[in-house]
Parts: structure tokens; C-alpha cells; sequence
């Protein structure tokens, strides 16, 4: 271990040292530019053609693979020995063993050193495989920082996430995410060290309705387009999760059966249809009993406790056996409880529902929103339930989730989407330390390729709440989206693609009105604005045809409505201020502004069409005050 040994008095030695050489996210807790580790010949390395990679016992094949697809993407050819070669660029990977964890999560150190010929030397230390796999995450970004010539500033990062288990809870009620969407995610949270996803998608027949049947082999065209999965998409998402060492929760809801003593036989039908889903490659489990009514009767409480851990008992016992391959062994159960939000019953009836969930095994995740369904994680809420249950909190975060407001985009940074969705208290901040929960996950949007922008932010936060600028990381989340010509203009347009609209355009609007009032009328301004939002869409139209990313696609296909529709608001605003009459656009009925969402759960599902709503505010009240001018 003499290579952590280093490490760590490099630490002791550089904490103090000035700017980070690196813009890396989510944030590190340490960076900072280094001397080469082993000579003293230069601060800057570069990798040689070909890069060694060496694992040592206790890196995982996944890790191994994830070295040479970050070495590869960068243009590197790789080769995995188990000796250290005597030239050219190495890439070691440390698993430490238990004996000598370095604490906190996914804790992991990175040095990048200059050999005796300026050849890239990089350590990448961690508390076990996995923190290791988050290292790679950052190499992956500094690589993507060289310069011209090919050279890294020599680098330190001692680096953990605050928060355990990072990421999504695919919980909205709406439209689930298509294979391809939740592959694609999967692959954006490996990129910012976000390691799980709970599918508890409300209008999954097959995780309420129909919870104890097993996922069919065949779906029609009409039910891929809304999500439906077969058994062969579920495994292709379980091996992407795996790949991408993103734990997979797959969730099942049994409804009121759970809370109901006469249904004798509840958990063995959970477990078999448990077993279809492992056979599936799950190998984590969550139980929703959530909106179906909240239980006062202390008796069908301890019933729910109890269920709960046979269920986790019955796991053990069927996957956890002494022996097990880690491959093969089951992670411990999430649960949403029928009070999820405590506000809405008094303290009283809530500490009571709480207590009764003490006797569940502490590994097991209780999840909680807080007071309320649309809470932002605090200290306060976690520390109150904490108390009554004696157990840290895991927390379900409806954000930046849209399934109560299906035509609006949140899509902006993190305190104007808090003031843009009327669920969330506007005056809500981030905690500099959020204490009492190993698990913050999101609720997202409908659209979970747009999702990425919250997502990013979220990444950051859950990794190092204290570092957290909300500002900063919300502009540097759309080239971390899209490739920089298409991001420029997303970054450009979000604002307008706001239901409230962009302060700019309401100013100019002001502005525009009062030169009217005045009898000089002085457009230009205001048309120079709406054309550079026309051209912005025209330029994301082009998504489609981007053939360097998969996402591109599917990006698009979320963002079309709102795209569409503001091309034609912007498009239709500038001729009416150019004092043309164009033909009047119908944005109530426009197949090219709507898009479609389910919604109800278990047997009261439903099909609906909505048309999205951009610029609602202003631009849509200014074109028919434009209309009634001529």
C-alpha cells in the first residue's frame, strides 16, 4: 500500500495549495496542482499512444472496462497488464480492503504525475471498486481539459460525495421513460458519479395493476412509444445500470394488499415476482404502499413494519446466503411508506406512524419528501422523523418533477426552478450541510432527457453540499448535456422556454409598449431578441440529424413541443412588429405543440394530450395585443 501511503502525504502537503487546475463536477472536496509524484522533472504530463492500465485485486471487471472506454474516448489505445511496464503511460487502479477504508462514500484519490520523460503517471486509490469507478469519472474530465499540445497540470484530488446513494427516482405520474431514455441516463449518471435509480413509474401496469405478474415478452409499437417495457428491455436496462454501476432499484407497488390483514399470501407473491425480476438482472428491490391511504390504526402499522422485514428476511435468505458471489447478492430493500409527507397528519399521528417503522432492520431505506410533497431536503425535517424512527432518513425529492404542471419546463437554474414551480416554497434553499440521510434521489420531469440539467445540479449538490454554487453550475450543465454548438443555444433559450418567460423579454416587451404609448414606436430592440430566439430554435431543430451523440435524438423528442411552438410564437412576434399580418397561428390545436401523458396509477390509468406552454407570460398575451394594434 505504499501508493496510499504517498497519497496520503501529498494531501498533508498540498491541502493549502492555490486554484485547482481543473473545472470538475460534481465539484471535488480537494484539488489542487501537484509536483510530479515521483521526479521533480515537470508540472504538466501527457499520455503516451498507448496506455497501461493496472488493476489490482479487488477492481471489479466494470471498473476495468470503464478505464479503457474513458482511455478509448479520448483516443488512446489500452492494454491491461498486472506488472508495471518500465515506459509509457500508466493508469493504476487501487481497491483499498475493508481494514483500511478511508471513509466518507465513494471516497477516492486521484494523483496525475509526470514519469522521468513527461509520461502521464495516474494513481486512482479508492475505498473499494466502486469509489474507484467515480475516480474515473474525473480523469475522464480532465482528459477532456488538455491543451493543444496534449499536457495536464500535475493534480491531487482527494475527493467523496456527502450523500451515500445518489440520483433518480423514476416515481412521476406520467409517461415512463422509454428503454433508450432510462440506457441513456444511466450512462449521464456514471459521467457525474451518481449511482442510483429507483423505477417506481406510476403508470407501469406491471409495478401497481398488474404488480405480481411478470413483465410480458411482447408489447405493441403504441405501448414502446409510452413506456410500456418488455422482459427483453427490462434486461438490457438492468445490464446498462450494471455497466454503468448505477444500482437499478426495481420497485413494485401491492397497493392496499400490503396494509391488509386478510391477504395472507401478499409476500409471497411479492417475492415471486421478485424472482422474474433477478432472473431479469435486478439486484435491488424497493416497496411503494404510497398514495393509497395513510393507516391510524396502530395495530395495521405494525403490520407493515412486520411485513416489511419478512420481505427483507425472505431476501436474505433467498440471495444473501454465506458464500454468494457479490454479483449475485440482493441490495438492501427501499421503502415509501403510505406517510411519506408528514405534514399531513398532526405531529402526534405522525411520530406514532414513525415509531412503529423502528423495528424494520436499520438497512433498510425509509424514504420521506418531508412536511410536504414538494419539501427541498432540510435538516429539520430529517432530524424530526430521524428521531421518531432512531434511523437515518432517506429522502424522495419531487424535483424538478412536472407531473402536476405536465405543460411547463424547469429547466433553468436550481432557485428559479424552485420560484417557476408553485408546488415548491420559493423561498427554499440548499442546506451547506445536509445531515441525517445516506439517500437524496429526484422525482424528475416527463421528459428525463431535459431532466439533465436538474439532474447535474442535483449531481453536484449530493456530492459536496458545501461547494454548491448554483449559478455556475447551472451554466456549465448544458455543454455537460449537449455538444457546444447546440448547448450555446439551449443556454440561450431556456429562459423562453419557461412558462413565466425570460425577465429580458419581459423587459423589452415593457419597454416596446411604452414607445407605443408615446406615438414612437422603436421595435428593433425587441425584434433583435425574438431573432435570436428564432434562430436558436432553428438551430436545436437540427438535433435530429446529430449523429455524435444517441441523445441528441431523444433530447430532442422531448424538447419538440416547447421548441415548436416558440419557434412559431417568436417567428409570428417579429412579423407582426415588422408591421406584416401574418396568418394566425393555432397553438391550441397544433399536432407539432402537443404531446402525450398518462396518468392515474394501478386500474385508473388514462391517455391525455396536453400542448405545451412556453413563453406563456408575456410572449402569448404581447402576440394578441400585437394582433389587435393592426
Amino acid at each position: 500500500m505504499k501508493h496510499i501511503a504517498l497519497l496520503f502525504a501529498m494531501i498533508t502537503a498540498l491541502a493549502m495549495n492555490a486554484d485547482a487546475p481543473y473545472t470538475i463536477y460534481p465539484t471535488p472536496h480537494m484539488m489542487a496542482i501537484s509536483p510530479s509524484a515521483f521526479t521533480n522533472v515537470a508540472d504538466s504530463a501527457i499520455f503516451t499512444p498507448q496506455v497501461t492500465i493496472m488493476a489490482q485485486d479487488g477492481i471489479d471487471q466494470a471498473t476495468i472496462e470503464r478505464a479503457k472506454q474513458v482511455l478509448a474516448k479520448h483516443g488512446f489505445q489500452t492494454v491491461v497488464v498486472h506488472k508495471t511496464p518500465k515506459v509509457g503511460s500508466v493508469v493504476k487502479l487501487l481497491a483499498i480492503g475493508p481494514e483500511e477504508k478511508l471513509g466518507k462514500y465513494d471516497h477516492y484519490l486521484l494523483t496525475l504525475s509526470a514519469g522521468m520523460k513527461g509520461e502521464a503517471q495516474v494513481n486512482i486509490g479508492g475505498a473499494n471498486t466502486d469509489a474507484v469507478f467515480c475516480g474515473l469519472a474525473t480523469l475522464d474530465q480532465i482528459l477532456a481539459q488538455r491543451d493543444s499540445g496534449g499536457k495536464m497540470p500535475c493534480v491531487l484530488i482527494d475527493d467523496y460525495a456527502d450523500v451515500q446513494n445518489r440520483g433518480i427516482i423514476e416515481g412521476y405520474y406520467g409517461v415512463p421513460y422509454t428503454a433508450l431514455v432510462t440506457k441513456d441516463l444511466f450512462r449521464f449518471m456514471a459521467q457525474y458519479k451518481m449511482n442510483t435509480y429507483m423505477y417506481g413509474a406510476k403508470s407501469d401496469p406491471y409495478h401497481s395493476h398488474l404488480w405480481s405478474e411478470p413483465y410480458p415478452t411482447h408489447i405493441t409499437p403504441e405501448q414502446e412509444r409510452i413506456g410500456y417495457l418488455t422482459q427483453d428491455m427490462m434486461r438490457e436496462i438492468t445490464s446498462e445500470a450494471h455497466k454503468a454501476k448505477v444500482n437499478f432499484v426495481w420497485a413494485i407497488h401491492p397497493g392496499k394488499a400490503f396494509a391488509d390483514p386478510a391477504d395472507v399470501t401478499v409476500l409471497d407473491r411479492i417475492m415471486g415476482k421478485l424472482e422474474s425480476m433477478y432472473q431479469l438482472g435486478v439486484r435491488q428491490f424497493g416497496v411503494f404502499v404510497d398514495d393509497v391511504g395513510v393507516p391510524s390504526d396502530p395495530a395495521i402499522m405494525r403490520l407493515c413494519a412486520d411485513r416489511l422485514t419478512d420481505l427483507q428476511r425472505r431476501i436474505d435468505a433467498r440471495w444473501n446466503t454465506p458464500g454468494a458471489a457479490p454479483a449475485d447478492t440482493v441490495k438492501p430493500l427501499h421503502y415509501v411508506p403510505q406517510l411519506y409527507a408528514y405534514g399531513w397528519v398532526d405531529l402526534e399521528q405522525a411520530r406514532t406512524f414513525y415509531e412503529s417503522l423502528r423495528s424494520v432492520p436499520a438497512k433498510v431505506n425509509i424514504y420521506i419528501t418531508g412536511k410536504n410533497v414538494w419539501s427541498v431536503p432540510n435538516n429539520h425535517d430529517l432530524a424530526l422523523v430521524r428521531q421518531w424512527m432512531g434511523r437515518e432518513v432517506s429522502w424522495w425529492w419531487n424535483y424538478p418533477c412536472n407531473d402536476q404542471d405536465p405543460t411547463k419546463l424547469f429547466v433553468m437554474d436550481t432557485y428559479t426552478n424552485f420560484r417557476d414551480e408553485t408546488h415548491i416554497i420559493s423561498t427554499e434553499s440548499l442546506e451547506r450541510q445536509l445531515q441525517g440521510t445516506n439517500t437524496v434521489i429526484i422525482n424528475p420531469m416527463q421528459q428525463g432527457e431535459l431532466s439533465k440539467v436538474a439532474l447535474f445540479s442535483v449531481a453536484d449538490y449530493t456530492w459536496n453540499n458545501h461547494d454548491f454554487n448554483c449559478h455556475t453550475n447551472w451554466e456549465d450543465a448544458f455543454p455537460a448535456v449537449l455538444q457546444p454548438t447546440m448547448a450555446a443555444a439551449f443556454r440561450r433559450l431556456a429562459p423562453f422556454l419557461r412558462y413565466y418567460d425570460s425577465d429580458a423579454l419581459d423587459y423589452y416587451i415593457t419597454r416596446y409598449k411604452q414607445s407605443v404609448s408615446r406615438g414612437k414606436p422603436t421595435p428593433q430592440p425587441l425584434i433583435d431578441l425574438l431573432t435570436q430566439v428564432n434562430d436558436d430554435c432553428h438551430t436545436l431543430m437540427q438535433l435530429p440529424l446529430d449523429s455524435s451523440r444517441q441523445s441528441s435524438g431523444l433530447f430532442y423528442e422531448d424538447l419538440r413541443p416547447w421548441l415548436c411552438r416558440l419557434e412559431a410564437m417568436s417567428g409570428e412576434a417579429i412579423e407582426l412588429l415588422k408591421g406584416n399580418n401574418p396568418p394566425a397561428v393555432d397553438y391550441d390545436n397544433n399536432p407539432r405543440f402537443q404531446f402525450t401523458i398518462l396518468g392515474g396509477m394501478g386500474s385508473q390509468i388514462s391517455l391525455a394530450v396536453r400542448t405545451a406552454e412556453p413563453a406563456a407570460q408575456s410572449l402569448a398575451p404581447f402576440i394578441t395585443w400585437l394582433r389587435q394594434q393592426n
